[in-house]
Parts: C-alpha cells; structure tokens; sequence
C-alpha cells in the first residue's frame, strides 16, 4: 500500500464508524497490508487483495475471550 492508499483507508474508516480517533498505519517492511488503531489501541489489520484484478480489502480483527470477560458488569 503507498502513502495514498493509506490515507483513502484511514478516511474511509473514519467516516463510515463515524470516529475520528481510527489510524491506519503502513506496516514495516510490508506492501501488501496496513495496521489499525483506535487512539493507541492496535485493533487489526488491513489486507490488501488483488485477485482478478480487482483491488479490494479485508479487515481482520480479533477478539481475544479475555476482551469479552472485561465487558461483563
């Protein structure tokens, strides 16, 4: 992903979640994928996907049983 891309996700994400705190962030030493924050929380990543020359993206995203055991008050 260039610098560009980037900046098109990063927009894409913020307004659609409607939170402007989201980052995408170019991974090292990496072309084909992006990191995704909320502030400086490390929530996913971006996927690059080229296949039959059709560019589009995935986001994955985990959720660890631990995050869930947090939420329950």
């Amino acid at each position: 992903m260039d610098v560009t891309e980037v900046r098109k996700l990063d927009a894409y994400l913020k307004r659609t979640f409607g939170n402007s705190k989201i980052r995408v962030v170019p991974r090292p030493k990496k072309d084909d994928s992006a990191e995704v924050y909320i502030g400086e929380e490390f929530i996913g990543v971006l996927f690059v996907d080229d296949e039959d020359d059709d560019r589009s993206y995935q986001f994955q995203m985990a959720i660890l049983e631990d995050d869930l055991a947090d939420q329950e008050d």
